[in-house]
Order: structure tokens, then C-alpha cells, then sequence
């Protein structure tokens, strides 16, 4: 019986990529590929995209998602949060509609996620009420740097100093929660996206690195695409 709503923002007034969220990639709009992936879930009560843009409310309409409100220019800026965005738009739903449960937060630019993580998630959440998120995240086994205070490079983690085969070396995850994340609704009044008591699912494919916020971008994912599609990847 728990509400659960899954949230797709979509401004407008990108810079990277013109009109980016109305692109064709394999002959559908970047907006239709989380919305797709929304739909097939067995959990999902409702599907809403935020969207400043008429344009796009419209394409995402004949897709299958509601739009049942336009978000403000004020939250639909160059800088405006992706926290911002979501505490809007469940605000609004909920003004509007009934209180949500779980938000599952998914992204037009992360398109190469497997539609079955979403339910994965979501199973996970349902199962253990101590999780506050499940997200997917690439588990990569490469050394990470980043620099102190005095400007001096330094390890992300001292384990990183001692090489050894791939095979038996400790791992880091990549957070990759445009591809798919829940969270319970608490989190997003709060403007937070995700909590600390997470489960991530893990991936290794390489193609969820694919984010598409430039022309190189999109022609790089509408190669891969294709490539998958022939199982050649």
C-alpha cells in the first residue's frame, strides 16, 4: 500500500547540448528513455516529469508520464540543485495529490540503465525499512587522487598505495544515481537526495560511465547504443 512516485527533472535551458532532454537518441527523445524505464516497473504508481518547459511536458505526455505541474524559472537555472528540483516537485505532488512513500529519482542523460534495477531497489526497500537509499553505483578498482589543503596530491585511500592484481585488491564505487536511485520521501522534504544507510547495486558495465550533456555525448551514446542493440557490447 505504499505510495510509490517515480521523478524525471527536465529543464528546458540546457547549455552543454541545446534543448538536450528533446534530442533523438535510437529515434526516441533523451525524455522518453527514463520514462520508458519507469513504466515497466511493477511498483511504480505514478510517473511525473518536472519540467519548465511546455515543449517537453508535452513529449513527455505522449510518452506516458504525467506532468501535472510546470516548475518555476527560479528552479530551472544554470545552478538551481538537483535537491531543489526533486523537494519541489514531491511538494507539489504531494499538495496535490497523496502523501509519497518512496521517490525514485531517475535522469534523461543516464540512459544506459537496466529497467530492472528500479524494482531491485525497490525490493530491497520494502524488504528492510533500516535503508534510507539503494542506488547504482560502478564498482571500478582504480586508484582515485585528490588534493589537501597545501595543494599536495594525495590518495583517496591509503589501501590505494599497495598494487596487486585486480582480482584481489579492494574496489570503490562510483555513485551513479541518475541511472536509478529510491529513496524514502523523508529525505527529499529535507533536500536530500540520498541518505547514509544506503545499499548500492552494483554494476560493470562500462556504458553506464555514458552521461550526455554534450554533442560528443550524444553521438558517442548513439554508437553504443547501437552496438548493443547488435549484442556486439
Amino acid at each position: 500500500k505504499m505510495r510509490i512516485v517515480a521523478f524525471i527533472p527536465a529543464r528546458g535551458g540546457s547549455k552543454g547540448l541545446k534543448r538536450k532532454n528533446l534530442k533523438l537518441l535510437g529515434n526516441h527523445p533523451l525524455i522518453s528513455w527514463p520514462i520508458k524505464h519507469a513504466l515497466e516497473s511493477k511498483f511504480i504508481n505514478d510517473v511525473i516529469v518536472t519540467t519548465d518547459d511546455n515543449e517537453i511536458a508535452s513529449i513527455a505526455k505522449k510518452y506516458g508520464a504525467k506532468v501535472p505541474f510546470i516548475r518555476p524559472s527560479n528552479l530551472a537555472e544554470d545552478l538551481t540543485t538537483t535537491e531543489d528540483t526533486l523537494k519541489h516537485a514531491l511538494k507539489i505532488y504531494e499538495e496535490k495529490f497523496e502523501k509519497v512513500d518512496l521517490c525514485v529519482f531517475l535522469t534523461c542523460t543516464d540512459i544506459f540503465r537496466k529497467s530492472n534495477w528500479i524494482d531491485e531497489a525497490i525490493s530491497i526497500m520494502l524488504k528492510n525499512q533500516d535503508i534510507e537509499s539503494v542506488f547504482s553505483g560502478h564498482k571500478t578498482h582504480k586508484n582515485f587522487w585528490q588534493k589537501d589543503e597545501t595543494g599536495k596530491w594525495k590518495r583517496l585511500q591509503n589501501w590505494m598505495a599497495e598494487y596487486s592484481s585486480r582480482q584481489i585488491r579492494k574496489s570503490v564505487v562510483r555513485e551513479d544515481t541518475g541511472l536509478c536511485c529510491v529513496s524514502r520521501s523523508f529525505l527529499w522534504r529535507e533536500g536530500r537526495r540520498i541518505g547514509d544507510n544506503v545499499e548500492i547495486i552494483e554494476n560493470n558495465d562500462f556504458l553506464t560511465s555514458v552521461d550526455i550533456h554534450t554533442k560528443e555525448d550524444l553521438i558517442i551514446a548513439e554508437k553504443l547504443l547501437k552496438l548493443r542493440k547488435e549484442g556486439i557490447i
